[in-house]
């Protein structure tokens, strides 16, 4: 025994020793790395600086490298620009690369996301973190599911396409919420989303995630993921080529591995580096023309620095792309031969779907009669290639001949609550009233037999008899103005606490840019100068269907409306009219921002851009009022009581429930993606005895006030889009709610807090801060209305439209500011600017953040 245990304490004390070796090992070269990221961390290689004005250069190209083939030492070389690679000793090469890598691993905001970055306690820590994951408590890494992008414009024409970007036609449109219901039917969750930086593939993406209802999700745009580039056929016709050069020429391009067709020269129209969207590429990644071989090596690098990583974090992920390039991955993940690869095909609108052992070798997914397998292939299509294509054909004949067809098939058909379904019903029954009241003469009286028991006596309505008062009131010039929120209350209803409202009288016009002329010019854009200078345009989600019926909405995910769609896309067109490009967009995790910056993206053909979702810039959490009606709400607990809630700057409404609908704790994008809030442990009990496990819950708000939503977005705006975008002359667009617009505007033009609910954000209209004149303007939409006539900014516009001033105090020449609205000059108007213009003009020149009024 006494052997028995020696040996075993020896043994003990051996491991121990081996394991605080290994230890000490790997604590050694992760202080060398932190080091490492210690004296470079200086120069800031920032994700951000993407998309530049201009492309960009290697500072170590080589005179050998052959410009118009676009690779450094044939395709393993040009797939692995990034890999150290160099044999020689120069420290300042093999730096570059490793930076470039870095780089390129945060492209589109991708380690920012989902990387934490590194520090000397995550460093020294790893050991610990590596035997937890692998050891004590081994995760079983994600599900990979491979969709190839819908059918484009091109592909139905027989065009070679490549790098060119046509958008999807109205059968790829089809094929693509095909594979959505596919996935649905599946029963797949995905967690991150990876495609290229074409618009057919990026629309794809977006379609998916919209019929999966999940267009909260990270999308991350890769270069790398683009189609195979097609050289100089790009743009020609498949059988005009094949007939005037041949068909086993242009085959044996197509088709063949290795061989290359002809370069595209840097003048063409398809020259990737004349496109903005490719900006950041370094010059010799820029293809000119390549191979398949060339173009599946190019994906290995997304493979194998981001996609495999998030497989083996257990996350499910989607890539989006594109037939080469999907070939590439799947070559990567079941080792497929050259010679084999060639006979792997990749239909459109049928997803492949991938498992993986612990090793991260694939393992067969278990199928039924609809999927199908193909060979040299372990991934699993979701339905049996050839079904959709053969189906499609087919759906014009359906059309004409089963009734009801083209209703249920329709895209954009957006589905109601019972609420929504009888408000919106109660709304059309008063447009109807409203276009029959214009065939009555109100000035005549009306039949009445009594039988409303007012003895045949017309009836007096409240509101009648305010407006004689205010009539009357006007005549002694005494202010009357509709507006007000006592406007259709009673003459002797009283409250306990009499409020003061000042009239809604602007002041101060806002600075409106002037509708470009005809006679300037600008390629790429039409007839418009592109503004290079920093800017931040502020968009207000268009209209959804609780908006148009006065629902308290909040964090309830509700889509735009058509209304809403359209005013999104007319918020984008008129960004592209007067010229205006990004960098970066911002929005949070409702989806009616989401797809209000993607309308406006489409308009500017710029999908291709990062989009930043944060839920700090998501609207005001409404507690138990989600989703009922304003109105019921005001009858309900009184005016008094509605107004605090709504307008109260501090004032919370009452709290949801833990287990309500509305608690974001319910919610799969909360839940499970949201980590910077601190965990509650009352959620986490009631959640640990509810599911009978042990459960982690984050203290998730279950009401807001106004000060509450600032508090989030605020500190989100000034710590987050300011040092990444603001400060690095970023133009930035920012999609958001009214309330957490509310608070950007509350710091960017000082509103202080009395007067910010006083505010009015109107639906789809773009604010353009200026940061160097730090002013708001708004752009003229050729209609010549007044803006402050079209739209309503509420009582507090004053401080949203203040004169417009350069950095030295002198008057922005592309503003005409003018203090006082038109026709204030009028003797109409002269009691009113007289009795309320000096004593407003004296509160607010009290206020060292406002200036003065002066009054004519």
């Amino acid at each position: 025994m006494k052997e028995a245990s020696t040996s075993s304490s020896s043994r003990s004390r051996f491991e121990c020793i081996m394991f605080a070796s290994l230890l000490a090992m790997c604590l050694v070269i992760d202080v060398r790395a932190w080091s490492s990221n210690l004296c470079s961390s200086s120069q800031n290689v920032n994700s951000m600086r993407l998309y530049s004005t201009s492309p960009q250069k290697s500072p170590y190209d080589d005179s050998n490298i052959n410009a118009l083939s676009g690779y450094v030492t044939g395709p393993q070389g040009y797939s692995r620009t990034l890999v150290p690679s160099f044999r020689d000793k120069d420290r300042k090469k093999k730096e570059w690369i490793r930076k470039e890598r870095q780089r390129e691993r945060e492209e589109d905001g991708y380690a920012d996301l989902f990387r934490k970055k590194k520090t000397l306690w995550r460093n020294l820590t790893r050991p610990l973190r590596l035997i937890k994951r692998n050891i004590i408590f081994p995760k079983t890494p994600g599900t990979l599911i491979l969709v190839r992008h819908g059918e484009s414009n091109w592909n139905a024409n027989k065009t070679f396409t490549g790098w060119a970007d046509p958008d999807l036609s109205e059968r790829g449109h089809r094929e693509i919420e095909h594979a959505a219901r596919l996935i649905l039917e599946g029963g797949y969750n995905i967690d991150v989303v990876f495609t290229s930086r074409l618009t057919r593939a990026i629309r794809s993406a977006w379609i998916l995630l919209s019929e999966l209802n999940e267009v909260f999700l990270p999308v991350f745009k890769s270069w790398r993921l683009n189609e195979r580039h097609y050289g100089a056929l790009t743009g020609l016709s498949k059988p005009e080529t094949a007939e005037k050069l041949g068909f086993e020429l242009v085959q044996s391009w197509r088709g063949s591995l290795r061989s290359r067709p002809p370069p595209i020269n840097p003048k063409h129209e398809y020259w990737p580096g004349k496109n903005r969207k490719y900006f950041d590429l370094l010059s010799h990644q820029l293809p000119a023309s390549e191979s398949l071989l060339d173009c599946m090596e190019r994906t290995r690098p997304v493979w194998e620095d981001k996609i495999s990583y998030e497989l083996q974090m257990g996350r499910n992920v989607m890539v989006v792309a594109h037939a080469n390039t999907l070939r590439g991955l799947v070559k990567i993940i079941d080792d497929i031969g050259d010679d084999e690869i060639q006979e792997i095909a990749i239909p459109t609108g049928i997803p492949v779907v991938y498992k993986f052992d612990r090793n991260m070798k694939p393992v067969a997914p278990e199928g039924n009669r609809q999927t199908a397998f193909q060979v040299h292939m372990r991934g699993m299509f979701l339905e049996k290639p050839g079904l959709l294509k053969e189906g499609l054909k087919r759906e014009t004949e359906w059309s004409a001949n089963v009734p009801g067809y083209n209703f249920a098939m329709g895209r954009n058909k957006k589905t109601m609550t019972s609420l929504e379904r009888s408000l919106n019903k109660l709304e059309a029954e008063r447009a109807l009233g409203a276009w029959a009241g214009q065939f009555v003469d109100t000035t005549s009286d009306m039949e009445d037999d009594g039988g409303d028991g007012n003895m045949g006596k017309g009836i007096q309505l409240v509101e009648d008899e305010v407006w004689d008062k205010g009539l009357r009131d006007l005549e002694k010039g005494q202010v009357f103005d509709p507006d007000l929120t006592n406007f259709h209350q009673s003459a002797n209803t009283s409250d306990d606490e009499t409020e003061v409202i000042s009239p809604t009288i602007i002041t101060n016009n806002p600075c409106v840019t002037a509708f470009p002329s005809d006679d300037s010019e600008v390629a790429s854009i039409g007839d418009v100068p592109i503004r290079k200078d920093a800017v931040i345009v502020i968009i207000r989600h268009g209209k959804t269907e609780h908006n148009k019926l006065g629902l308290f909405t909040g964090w309830e995910d509700a889509p735009l409306a058509l209304e809403g769609v359209e005013e999104a896309k007319a918020a984008g067109k008129l960004l592209k009219e007067h010229g205006f490009e990004f960098d970066v967009v911002y929005t949070s995790w409702l989806s009616r921002a989401i797809e209000t910056a993607l309308h406006v993206m489409d308009e500017l053909d710029c999908l291709w851009l990062p989009i930043i979702k944060s839920w700090r810039l998501n609207e005001r959490m409404y507690g138990s009022l989600t989703g009922q009606s304003k109105q019921m709400v005001a009858q309900k607990y009184g005016q008094k009581q509605f107004k605090a809630w709504r307008r109260g700057y501090k004032v919370k409404p009452p709290p949801v429930s833990s287990f309500s609908v509305h608690y974001p704790g319910n919610d799969k994008r909360y839940n499970k993606y949201l980590k910077d809030v601190r965990v509650s442990l009352r959620e986490s009990l009631i959640r640990t005895i509810e599911s009978g496990k042990l459960t982690k819950s984050r203290k998730f708000p279950k009401s807001e006030s106004l000060h509450d939503c600032m508090e989030r977005t605020i500190p989100y705006f000034t710590q987050k889009i300011v040092p990444e975008a603001i400060n690095d002359g970023k133009r930035v667009l920012i999609a958001s709610s009214e309330n957490a617009i509310r608070g950007l505007l509350m710091h960017l033009c000082e509103i202080p807090e009395e007067s910010i609910t006083d505010l009015e954000i109107p639906n789809g209209l773009p604010l353009i801060f200026d940061v160097k004149s730090k002013c708001i303007k708004l752009l003229d939409d050729g209609s010549g209305k007044d803006p402050l006539e079209t739209y309503n900014f509420g009582k507090a516009a004053n401080y949203l439209f203040r004169p417009c001033q350069n950095e030295d105090g002198s008057p922005d020449e592309e503003c005409d500011i003018r203090w006082m609205s038109a026709g204030s000059d009028d003797e109409d108007f002269a009691p009113l600017k007289e009795k309320f213009l000096r004593p407003l003009t004296s509160a607010v020149t009290n206020d060292e953040s406002v200036v003065p009024i002066e009054v004519a």
